[in-house]
């Protein structure tokens, strides 16, 4: 005779907060069934190494999947450990006895969209079911405890009932009576869709029971199973072929191409986790487009837990996809818990460490693939040494940049650059711009072409903040050549000289153009007759640039202009000579102001007022015009 028995108090608590507030994420309740069912079977393998006697000659572990669109029932089955009728009443009718008031905290301070995550967290896992279902009926049987069962019942009201019953086989039974905005999940597709996402790669088999008409119409039953089960990061990385990692890459990824790099990795001793990541050949599709999910798959114990969970890598790594499955954190652990556990922060460490490893190794061993990963990821790895200081150096040795002594599309890395660095410097010198055409032209680097240094010629916007953050490689300062002194270059002593002598005319430019902050000889210049440069710590052209067009000009400072003037010009010795001999001539602040606009062309800027400049440039075309060209009435006299 069935035997009605109330909840806790604390249960009615419960089971409001389930079944009016929690509808989002509504199929975890399947997961949820099926992972019990998968730790009832891992419990009664394990006793049956003592106790043989439990197997009752079952030893082949299934879970199923009973949808009847007839009754409106949904039963999930397996033949696991099973319950006796004081564990039914103490698992299903006492909720969660050590943390329930922990539980309800959680629940209402949560969010609405976190919620679903909760269930599990405190043995609550079954009660899930109530979101879908008006009556939850589960009938079990200890295993060794022949055909003497139980049959627990309830609504979700705040009672229960239980009730001896025979059953034939030990294990467990848990009939849903789904409510009728809940039908779904009597559909086949529903079903195979929700065991793939959540239970795919479970040890245990999940059947589904199928019928379907033959060729007569007559009916027939069957059984399928969903689930591939094939967990291949838990097995050796000796025992898996190419084609199962690329098969699994393109299963979880949906990329139709094979990946660029497959990292399997398992962690042993105090923290145990096991790992296949990948590297993708190309960009995905939408990859720089908002918002991208980015993140790894985390598995517990083969279960899955949550998708693009971010935590597991820093946003540099956004382009490695994969899968992580943790045997130490807790089977039914939150998003919320996942946040600022401990051990994800280990795990994140040790994955970071593997991958950037690989990359080193990649580099070092297969220079051409790695070139092509770094052509497709390179200015997302970048990030990471302005984003990721423990690993600064690790990253500083991965990157590649193209330079004044490699041909075009050809690399060195900043290792090889200091191997060959010039005797005495002591300073890696690059230059920021749009383009490599751009940067090769530019009139800074005209004294490192005539001394043959090195120059990198960095392409990429976001390498302007990278050089910042990292600031120096191995000890050498990286060197900005369009900003502040030259220390490498001393100058010489006649230059000390000529300085003296130009430092009349260097104050009379300064005074008519306010828009510089100083004038001066430069030691960059060779064949330009000027150009602009910036103090040590101040932003360059290129960046305020870049900054202006993502709108964030206001946010900083413009940076104050020095004019450097190249003394050995014919252009500046001349003006300089015209100055001496009148020191009011205006033509002097005029052509110095020509001077000034001509190197804010040649750093990619815009003059202020483009109609002067021509108007000035129109000036000079038309005197030279009239100078050297004769008249035709001159050449008849």
């Amino acid at each position: 005779m069935a035997r009605k028995m109330k909840f806790k108090t604390e249960m009615k608590q419960l089971m409001d907060i389930i079944v009016n507030s929690l509808y989002s994420h509504k199929e975890i309740f399947l997961r949820e069934l099926i992972s019990n069912a998968c730790d009832a079977i891992d419990a009664v393998r394990y006793e049956s190494l003592t106790r043989p006697e439990l197997l009752e000659d079952d030893s082949e572990w299934k879970i199923r999947i009973v949808p009847d669109e007839e009754s409106g029932t949904l039963t999930v089955s397996d033949n696991g450990i099973g319950m006796s009728r004081q564990e039914i009443i103490g698992d299903l009718g006492t909720i969660a006895r050590s943390g329930t008031r922990e539980f309800l905290e959680k629940l209402k301070e949560s969010d609405s969209k976190d919620l679903p995550e909760l269930i599990g967290q405190f043995g609550v896992g079954f009660y899930s079911t109530f979101m879908v279902a008006d009556k939850v009926t589960v009938i079990s049987r200890p295993a060794g405890d022949k055909m003497q069962g139980v049959r627990w019942e309830s609504g979700g009201q705040g009672e229960f009932t239980v009730e001896e019953v025979e059953k034939a086989s030990r294990g467990t039974d848990i009939i849903l009576s789904l409510r009728e905005e809940e039908k779904e999940f009597l559909k086949e597709w529903r079903i195979r869709e929700t065991v793939k996402k959540f239970s795919d790669f479970i040890e245990h088999p999940v059947y589904l029971k199928l019928e379907k008409k033959d060729e007569k119409g007559d009916k027939k039953v069957g059984e399928e199973i969903l689930n591939r089960r094939k967990a291949i990061w838990l097995r050796p990385q000796s025992e898996v072929s190419d084609e199962e990692y690329k098969e699994f890459y393109k299963h979880i990824t949906r990329d139709f191409e094979d990946p660029a790099k497959v990292i399997h990795y398992a962690a042993e001793g105090t923290l145990e986790f096991r790992a296949i990541l990948f590297l993708p050949a190309h960009l995905p599709f939408g990859f720089l487009m908002h918002p991208f999910k980015r993140g790894l798959q985390l598995y517990v114990r083969r279960v899955f837990i949550t998708e693009d969970f971010e935590k597991l890598l820093p946003v540099y790594l956004r382009f490695v996809k994969g899968v992580v499955d943790s045997s130490d954190l807790p089977l039914n652990v939150s998003r919320e818990m996942l946040q600022e556990n401990v051990l994800v922060e280990k795990i994140r460490k040790s994955l970071v460490n593997k991958i950037l490893n690989t990359l080193a190794e990649m580099k070092t061993g297969e220079a051409e693939k790695y070139i092509s990963f770094f052509r497709e990821f390179g200015s997302i790895l970048k990030e990471g040494a302005s984003s990721d200081w423990s690993n600064r150096e690790k990253i500083a040795d991965l990157l590649l940049f193209e330079s004044t002594k490699t041909e075009p599309g050809k690399y060195v890395s900043l290792g090889d650059y200091v191997e060959r660095m010039a005797e005495g410097q002591e300073e890696i010198y690059y230059l920021t711009g749009e383009s490599r055409r751009e940067l090769e032209n530019a009139p800074y680097l005209e004294v490192f072409k005539a001394r043959e240094r090195e120059v990198l010629l960095m392409t990429d916007p976001i390498d302007g903040l990278m050089v910042d953050s990292l600031g120096e490689y191995k000890g050498k300062k990286l060197k900005a050549v369009d900003k502040g002194d030259l220390k490498d270059l001393p100058a010489a002593e006649e230059d000390k000289k000529e300085k003296e002598s130009f430092k009349s005319f260097l104050d009379y430019l300064k005074e008519n153009l306010k828009e510089v902050k100083e004038v001066r000889l430069s030691r960059r210049l060779k064949e330009s007759a000027a150009c602009l440069v910036v103090e040590e710590d101040q932003m360059g052209s290129y960046m305020e640039g870049l900054m202006k067009r993502l709108g964030r000009e206001s946010e900083l400072p413009r940076s104050e202009r020095i004019l450097e003037l190249n003394a050995g010009h014919p252009v500046v010795r001349a003006l300089k000579a015209l100055y001496e001999r009148d020191s009011h001539d205006p033509r002097t602040a005029e052509y110095g102001r020509l001077l000034y606009e001509e190197a804010v062309i040649a750093e990619g800027s815009k003059v202020e007022d483009p109609s002067a400049f021509a108007r000035r440039i129109n000036e000079l075309m038309a005197k030279d015009l009239s100078a050297n060209i004769i008249s035709p009435k001159e050449n008849e006299a």
